[in-house]
């Protein structure tokens, strides 16, 4: 059977802010490939470069030098709008702070991004809906976030980033405000998504988190210290 095409080839990117005087190397010459349909955890402890390797992964920075390839764009030196375009229609992001709007139902926070993209009203109700339905939350969809438990929230924002059939989902601590058993459940439920066909990034310090993704990703001081199969799934 023929290899899944590349979605993510990174080649030598280095990133680097200037803090006052000082300059601070985030990431140094990291190459990376991830192919459609991985499953795949980057992990580190604080200031190892995971966090700013996401945002150049999810099109929310650009690398300072080496070169990003998202499912054959070249997007290492485009602008803000071609980024957020990309961000739009490729890439489902999940965050630890779940992000919602408080004010707004379940079902109005899923359909927010078919909203920046233009999608007409029925057809937005219609496909938020719908993911909604895919993360068991069918019966929730016009509750508020505060009549939500911290799972369900979180099960709200994975059905957000679902909406647009995005080619990735991101996912930045997705358990980090949530009981170990709430946790575990965000977890199977990340996994159920990648066995249908999605192409999962998890970002995370947490080693019986990283274990559910079939490849791990170890970062350190701005350097690519290991990737190794993971062949030890739960």
């Amino acid at each position: 059977m023929a290899e899944a095409r590349i979605i993510i080839d990174i080649a030598h990117i280095s990133k680097v802010y200037t803090m006052g005087e000082e300059q601070v190397h985030a990431l140094r010459d990291v190459s990376l490939q991830i192919r459609a349909g991985e499953y795949v955890a980057l992990m580190g402890p604080s200031g190892s470069g995971k966090s700013t390797l996401m945002n150049m992964l999810g099109c929310l920075d650009t690398p300072s030098s080496g070169h990003y390839s998202f499912d054959g764009e070249d997007v290492s030196t485009m602008d803000d709008d071609d980024l957020a375009a990309i961000r739009n229609r490729d890439i489902g992001f999940v965050f630890q702070t779940f992000n919602l709007l408080p004010r707004a139902s379940a079902l109005r926070n899923v359909e927010l991004p078919l909203v920046y993209a233009g999608v007409g009203a029925s057809e937005r109700e219609r496909r938020a809906e719908e993911a909604l339905e895919n993360v068991g939350l069918g019966e929730r969809m016009h509750h508020r976030p505060n009549e939500l438990s911290g799972g369900q929230r979180q099960r709200v924002a994975i059905a957000r980033a679902l909406v647009t059939n995005p080619s990735i989902i991101l996912a930045d601590e997705p358990t980090g405000n949530l009981d170990s058993r709430t946790g575990q459940e965000i977890m199977t439920l990340f996994g159920n998504l990648w066995r249908s066909g999605h192409t999962v990034i998890l970002v995370t310090h947490e080693e019986d988190i990283a274990r559910h993704a079939r490849r791990i990703v170890r970062l350190r001081d701005g350097l690519v210290e290991s990737d190794t199969p993971n062949t030890q799934t739960p």
